[in-house]
């Protein structure tokens, strides 16, 4: 009998002693995840575009056709770069070489970035031979879909020597 109470009260001390020990503590924490932004504060693009020109004026002309540019952005707010631009005036060729300095605004939750732009060139036409100094301003926007692809337009006014220009590009970027 001694035996059976003292079982009985040793099993009831283990029992009821976790009642005594305290409350469990949970540490709960906030994790807060940053969205990864796929435009970086210093890349190099390479551009491949559709273009189509409307223009006015006695050295370009209007036409289709389209070009590659090579960017820099050394911040991620700010770059240059250089572009090309052949198209085609009913089988005449016109071509545009321009630099170009760049102001965007990545929205990194969507992954876009509007953008505008401001620089100077020439552009030579292939019938006559004349050429024209080119100045340029214009807005546009990319969709980065991936960290190192993504697509972009913009719109495009160049002016110089009396001639006008609308031109629209439609193309895609590789950054790296």
């Amino acid at each position: 009998m001694k035996k059976i109470a003292l079982t009985s009260l040793f099993a009831l001390a283990i029992a009821v002693l976790p009642a005594f020990a305290g409350t469990t503590v949970v540490d709960k924490k906030q994790v807060i995840v940053e969205p990864t932004c796929n435009f970086r504060d210093t890349e190099f693009q390479i551009d491949g575009f559709f273009a189509g020109v409307a223009a006015r004026g006695n050295t370009l002309h209007s036409g289709v056709g389209g070009g590659t540019a090579l960017n820099f952005f050394f911040a991620k707010y700010f770059g240059v770069g250089v572009e090309g631009l052949w198209y085609s005036n009913r089988g005449v060729a016109e071509n545009i070489i321009l630099g170009d300095a760049y102001l965007r605004y990545p929205i990194c939750a969507w992954n876009i970035a509007p953008y505008i732009t401001a620089g100077g060139g020439a552009g030579w036409a292939g019938n006559n031979g004349h050429s024209v100094g080119i100045g340029h301003w214009g807005a546009g926007v990319e969709w980065r879909f991936l960290p190192h692809w993504g697509v972009f337009g913009d719109y495009r006014m160049f002016y110089g020597s009396a001639n006008l220009a609308n031109v629209f590009r439609a193309g895609v970027r590789f950054a790296f």
